[in-house]
């Protein structure tokens, strides 16, 4: 199958890079979608913390796409890129790349987009830091 306009490399900056584990695993022996997600937002986090000089929320994701399954042993890397600012929130977008013994070069395996705000330690919006 051949993909077109499929980028040959990350994209954004390295926010995340994991070791994918056994224990993350889905009934047919895949890494869980489930974890693949929750690896993306505290990526993405790393990203809207340090744009917003502190503390964030996670308040949307959006256009989520898996494109092939991660394979136990596959380390895991997760890239980010500021996509938009609001005077409270950011838009940031998340891609997964993989490098394992089953792929013969990195391959992306996920995107998608998080919304993010940015909060005082009371949990209120603040504003983003220019």
């Amino acid at each position: 199958m051949t993909f077109i306009n499929r980028p040959a490399e990350p994209g954004g900056e390295l926010c995340l890079q994991i070791l994918a584990l056994p224990k993350d695993t889905n009934a047919y022996g895949d890494i869980d979608g489930g974890w693949v997600l929750s690896q993306m937002d505290a990526a993405g986090m790393t990203l809207a913390g340090k744009v917003s000089g502190g503390r964030v929320a996670t308040v949307a994701v959006g256009g989520m796409g898996f494109l092939r399954p991660v394979p136990v042993g596959a380390v895991v890397s997760c890239y980010a890129s500021l996509i938009d600012t609001g005077r409270t929130s950011m838009k940031i977008n998340v891609e997964v790349w993989i490098d394992s013994d089953t792929t013969e070069e990195a391959a992306k395996v996920s995107d998608g987009d998080f919304w993010y705000v940015a909060i005082t330690e009371e949990g209120t919006t603040r504003p983003v830091k220019k």
